[in-house]
């Protein structure tokens, strides 16, 4: 049977979750351990770690290798898709990753492919046969035409330079030195990305981390010494005024500022005038303009405090931020706009969305018409760490000139209560850099539906949503770039591995919006025959679990069935099963395929993986039931999960464990304790 459950630490923060709590009746032989070195401490007699003894030491290299075969398998990352003048024939490249356990570190590669389609909608790939490492790389970012490419890479130590890379087809065309006295690091990931190339494709924005800020300096006596530099330091060290930083993964990063790189002449230049009080990020270049930059920043005034100062900003979408717009530096000043604001070298900022509490990942419809972004003011206006989105866009003037209020619409609007099996509302972690279709009207972006992930179209004239992904598929679906009118996505569910799929919008149908997908022929090798026997001897299925016992105070969508997805093998009513729930708590689990989850079930354990209400993909009114009652909501709607699958014989219900990171190792302790 399955190896004894081993109780690992709880870790409480938001993100970590490869630290889980696994909490059972089962966890004989339990020991707290933060990492397998930790079972340094010999046993005397048998030079064994404590707590093992020799007819465990099979079954842990057993497990041990398994465990490194489901790590070794490729992930994919981003694509990118490079049209031609023949409308047969484009250029793709895909980002992919591949972890090394033992090394602890992850390498990334650059797969290139050549792909074919013909008037009978079927479509080849020719990939290359050998990938590319990508080391040392932060960012790899193509311009819209697909000629030239930027490689980023930071800087490893506070002594050297982050390097700009601009390649062309066969050579390296400019490397950009960019001293640590102009900025730090590329804000590669997260919330402060923003890397946008102009459409001339002769200069690059970016957000990149402010230059260090002087520090006072002191003598032995420990008074303020004046002209002399930091090594004449002695005992006494200034660090300078106090500084805020938004938390996770960015508590050693400086404040995120705007710069413009020309890649002929190598000189880069700062946005001035934006205060240190804003963080921006998600800069990208405007239709011709006199303001040629929109952006996003972020405020320290949180509005929770008397005195500003910033807050975690990782998985949280109800930080307040706002567009602005800004001119390029490297105008000419007579070009720049005039105004009383406009002195010296501050530039003029323009605050396009004054109205809204949020408004972040801006895009410009292909001609130029409208500016379309996200909102997560449910979450702001609420305090909810997350919730429903919505999509607005801004009429763009066609002068360029900003003055007066400008138009802000709704284009999708946040679903409250969504009705069964139809849009539960948007919830979107990011888009592409080029998210339309021909047409100039349609946006192609991922969304959590339920516990799964589709793929949407959107329509920001009309605000119609249609679900691009197959309909009758609880398999999770992403996009990776388009070609044209056609989709690259790939597709995976929690029993099978990622594949690549091309999609064609089907013309020949009285069905609206119905699409074909085709899989592509894959350049990864296929998993070792042990885990392919594993996975094919699991399936999983996506259940609704009703409500039980609704109050008659929660609003109708809160009374809404949630879902939970089972994974089971050929024995699961005689197997011990492992509950997983998700951190947050407003994330979700979705049916996607997981290394973890994978190596769980693995081992002979069915999965109860439950996306309690407050989950996304749910609806605005399910996910602010939870707030008030956390610690009993989500704790009853756990147990009626359970007693769910248990009531249809598909699980031993003496042997029930349960596993959980963040939110979900609080709820853990909640369900042991209660």
């Amino acid at each position: 049977g399955p190896p004894p459950l081993l109780a690992l630490r709880l870790f409480c923060g938001a993100g970590d979750s490869e630290n889980l709590l696994l909490g059972g009746a089962r966890a004989s032989n339990s020991r707290v351990s933060r990492r397998p070195k930790a079972m340094a401490s010999a046993h005397p007699s048998q030079g064994l770690p404590s707590g093992m003894d020799p007819s465990m030491v099979d079954e842990y290299a057993s497990q041990s290798k398994l465990l490194q075969e489901f790590v070794k398998i490729p992930s994919i990352g981003k694509a990118w898709v490079f049209t031609s003048k023949d409308e047969n024939a484009s250029r793709a490249m895909v980002s992919v990753s591949q972890s090394d356990l033992l090394a602890n570190k992850k390498r990334s590669f650059l797969l290139n492919t050549h792909i074919s389609k013909s008037s009978s909608k079927s479509v080849s790939f020719q990939w290359s046969p050998f990938p590319v490492e990508m080391s040392g790389v932060s960012a790899v970012v193509p311009s819209p035409s697909g000629k030239k490419l930027l490689l980023v890479r930071n800087a490893e130590d506070d002594d050297s330079p982050t390097k700009l890379e601009i390649w062309g087809p066969c050579q390296l065309e400019n490397e950009i030195h960019v001293a640590r006295s102009v900025h730090g690091s590329l804000y590669a990931d997260g919330w402060f990305e923003g890397i946008s190339w102009n459409q001339e494709e002769t200069l690059i924005a970016y957000v990149a981390e402010e230059p260090p800020q002087p520090k006072p300096e002191f003598n032995d006596s420990g008074y303020k010494k004046e002209g002399s530099s930091q090594k004449d330091f002695r005992s006494w060290k200034g660090q300078g005024d106090i500084e805020d930083s938004w938390g996770e993964t960015y508590s050693n990063k400086r404040i995120p500022a705007l710069f413009v790189a020309n890649i002929s002449s190598g000189e880069v230049r700062a946005l001035k005038g934006i205060p240190r009080s804003l963080s921006a990020g998600q800069v990208i270049w405007a239709p011709s303009s006199s303001y040629s930059l929109v952006f996003v920043a972020w405020s320290d005034d949180n509005g929770f405090q008397e005195t500003p100062r910033k807050l975690g900003i990782k998985y949280c979408y109800n930080r307040p931020c706002a567009l602005y717009a800004a001119a390029d530096p490297f105008k000419e000043e007579a070009d720049k706009p005039s105004t009383d604001s406009n002195k010296g070298d501050t530039a003029a900022l323009v605050k396009l969305t004054a109205d809204l509490s949020s408004a972040f990942f801006p895009r410009f419809s292909p001609d130029g018409k409208y500016l379309v972004f996200i909102s997560a003011k449910s979450a702001v206006d609420s305090g909810a760490h997350n919730a429903t989105n919505s999509m607005h866009k801004i009429d763009w003037p066609t002068d360029g000139k900003l003055e007066g209020s400008l138009s802000v619409s709704d284009v999708v609007p946040t679903v409250m209560s969504p009705q069964d099996g139809c849009f539960p509302g948007m919830y979107c972690s990011g888009l592409l850099r080029f998210p339309w279709l021909s047409d100039g009207r349609t946006m192609i972006l991922s969304s959590a539906w339920g516990s799964k992930e589709v793929i949407l179209s959107i329509n920001v004239a009309s605000g119609e949503v249609s679900r691009v992904s197959p309909q009758d598929s609880d398999y999770s679906w992403n996009v990776l770039a388009l070609d044209n009118n056609n989709i690259l996505a790939v597709s995976s569910s929690l029993v099978t591995l990622p594949q690549m799929y091309y999609g064609f919008e089907d013309s020949h149908t009285d069905k609206p919006c119905q699409w074909d997908w085709q899989e592509i022929s894959s350049p990864f090798p296929k998993p070792s025959d042990k885990v392919s026997s594993l996975l094919a001897d699991h399936k999983f299925s996506v259940i609704k679990i009703p409500v039980s016992n609704p109050s008659d105070k929660l609003p109708d969508g809160a009374k809404l069935p949630f879902e939970a997805i089972f994974v089971s093998g050929k024995d699961s009513a005689s197997s011990p099963t492992i509950v997983v729930l998700h951190g947050g708590p407003h994330s979700v689990y979705p049916s996607s395929y997981s290394r973890s989850l994978a190596f769980l079930y693995a081992q002979g354990y069915n999965l109860l993986v439950v996306n309690y209400r407050g989950s996304l993909g749910f609806g605005e009114e399910a996910l602010q039931s939870l707030p008030g009652n956390i610690g009993s909501q989500d704790v009853n709607d756990v147990l009626t999960a359970l007693d769910f699958v248990k009531k249809r014989g598909l699980i031993d219900a003496s042997r029930v464990a349960v596993v959980g990171g963040s939110h979900g190792g609080f709820l853990t302790t909640h369900l042991i304790g209660q």
